[in-house]
């Protein structure tokens, strides 16, 4: 017997229209790439994304073709979110932080008919589209005052006045809620990236989830800024939740620096943010050198890569601001865990609270994960045993597009390449990358724990552990510190820095200061890079102490 309830498919484009009947007055604000402030109301968010879609059908856009967007978080950007898959077709975010070649073979990969792209990235457009032969139109996100004179690139189309030409007269079609909506490449470091394709269906379950108190906790009261681009796996699916509760948007276009963030914060009275630990190092730098407040942001999301313990104790202690750490991957849409406590962490003290917060937290509801050995027999959750992190859930990728790498799936779970731990409140740790974890005389250690002690001195401003080859141990840790402005730390300082703090026979090896650290189009470390750079570092430091007749340094 089936139940007797409407069957609705689970749309992108419902959640425009409830925004727009329940939250039609609340406002969407974006600093342009042309330099100003623009603002507007979801209900006209809703009307322009509909002559969007109108201006798409005209184009020849079919369902299921891939439309490309270059650009930064801003309201145009929003309008593409909605009218592209809301109309059928696919929207495929494109990171313009990658090299050129690169984007050139993810938006051939994707078969991209239109792309859509910020004044910004007009001469790096220019440069690629002769090598973009699948690209029908390319689309100038900006007014007929701010085209180019003139361009290399033939029937250059003005994104405004494609939207003047439509009225908001449109019905969005009902879609099947598993056909495709958007489209996400990985960040991989090594190989050419692979498609992700997710469906209407994963994305609204994802959104349901992530405005859940015990997730996100979003809500109609909140002004989120979100500092994750809209190129980087839908913003963490920030666009979507705020239409899905009412909340205002606050989108920052391309200007991220510490003191514009900060600026943004202050004058729309942001609640809520969302980015990479990279981002909020500048910004707490910029707070902490004026002697700033926050007066009215009071939690951070934070991502992509683990969050060090100090920066949490800055957030927290400093400027009243709560940090929900999170872990999650393109794979998953990207929402896989968040650290909300349980009432059992309410009588702990201020050390082991600490220990806690630094791990990444408890699946969302429609997320299972375990962690396995590698005989693939599941690990105990004790908080201990260390594993590979395999996940399951209605918004996990089953395959990549077009079957890259073959099935990805081990029993029907999604292997993360992430080493983690569980306890048994369900509380995950990610211990390492499988790919970074570093194996000493056959003994694991875990670079992330290396690294955080690292970032909690005071002349750190950013660290990487890597295993460097090891002529006795196989491998060592080798630490690898940018240190903070006009601030000095010696290899000697730094290293007794890890006295009484972890096992002694885990200390690194050696320091080596570096200017900066290399990092991806999403703000993640490139250990690849250091490894290949600084790998053999400690054999040659080993050759050069016997060559001196003094012992080697293990």
């Amino acid at each position: 017997m089936n139940g007797q309830m409407m069957s609705q498919p689970l749309l992108i484009s419902a959640l425009l229209n409830h925004a727009e009947r329940h939250h039609g007055k609340r406002e969407i604000v974006s600093r342009r790439v042309e330099g100003d402030i623009h603002r507007y109301t979801f209900r006209d968010l809703a009307a322009r994304a509909r002559r969007l879609a109108k201006a798409l059908n005209e184009l020849g856009v079919k369902p299921g073709e891939r439309v490309g967007t270059l650009a930064w978080n801003g309201y145009r950007h929003m309008e593409l979110y909605y009218a592209v898959s809301g109309s059928g077709a696919v929207l495929h975010t494109l990171n313009p932080r990658l090299h050129s070649d690169q984007l050139v073979w993810i938006a051939e990969h994707a078969e991209d008919r239109v792309l859509c792209f910020d004044l910004t990235f007009l001469p790096l457009v220019e440069a690629m589209a002769t090598r973009l032969k699948g690209i029908r139109q390319f689309v100038l996100l900006t007014d007929r005052a701010h085209m180019p004179a003139q361009s290399t690139i033939p029937n250059l189309l003005c994104y405004e006045e494609l939207i003047a030409a439509q009225d908001d007269r449109y019905q969005w079609p009902t879609l099947d809620e598993n056909s495709a909506s958007s489209l996400c490449y990985t960040s991989g470091t090594t190989g050419n990236p692979k498609g992700v394709l997710y469906s209407h269906r994963s994305t609204v379950l994802h959104t349901y989830a992530s405005v859940m108190p015990d997730a996100l906790n979003v809500s109609a009261r909140d002004v989120i800024l979100p500092v994750v681009p809209m190129f980087h796996v839908n913003a963490w699916g920030l666009p979507y939740s705020a239409c899905m509760v009412g909340a205002k948007l606050v989108f920052p276009g391309a200007v991220l620096d510490g003191k514009s963030l900060y600026e943004l914060f202050e004058s729309e009275d942001v609640t809520m943010s969302a980015g990479v630990p990279t981002v909020w190092q500048s910004l707490l730098a910029h707070v902490a050198a004026d002697k700033l407040k926050f007066s009215t942001m009071r939690r951070t999301v934070i991502g992509g890569s683990a969050c060090p313990p100090s920066m949490t104790r800055a957030f927290e202690r400093d400027h009243d601001v709560k940090v929900i750490h999170v872990w999650g991957m393109t794979e998953l849409s990207p929402l896989g865990t968040t650290c909300v406590l349980k009432p059992v962490h309410d009588s702990l003290d201020e050390q082991a609270l600490a220990s806690v917060k630094a791990k990444q937290g408890r699946s969302l509801f429609g997320i299972d994960m375990k962690i396995v050995g590698p005989d693939g027999d599941e690990l105990p959750w004790d908080g201990q045993t260390s594993g590979e992190l395999m996940v399951r859930g209605a918004w996990v990728v089953d395959q990549y597009l077009k079957g890259e790498g073959g099935d990805p799936l081990i029993d029907g779970w999604f292997p993360t390449g992430d080493m983690a731990a569980i306890d048994d409140d369900g509380f995950m740790q990610i211990t390492d990358r499988a790919k970074d974890v570093i194996k000493s005389g056959g003994e694991w250690i875990g670079s992330i724990d290396l690294e955080n002690i690292a970032m909690a001195h005071p002349a750190v401003s950013m660290a990487a552990c890597i295993a460097a080859k090891h002529p006795k141990w196989d491998e060592r840790p080798l630490l690898v510190v940018v240190t903070k402005s006009e601030q000095k730390v010696t290899r000697e300082e730094m290293l007794a820095f890890y006295e009484g703090k972890i096992a002694k026979w885990w200390t690194p090896d050696d320091v080596v200061f570096l200017d900066a650290i290399p990092l991806g189009a999403t703000g993640k470390m490139l250990k690849n890079r250091l490894r290949e750079e600084f790998g053999n570092h400690l054999v040659s430091m080993a050759t050069a102490l016997e060559l001196e007749g003094q012992v080697s340094p293990q």
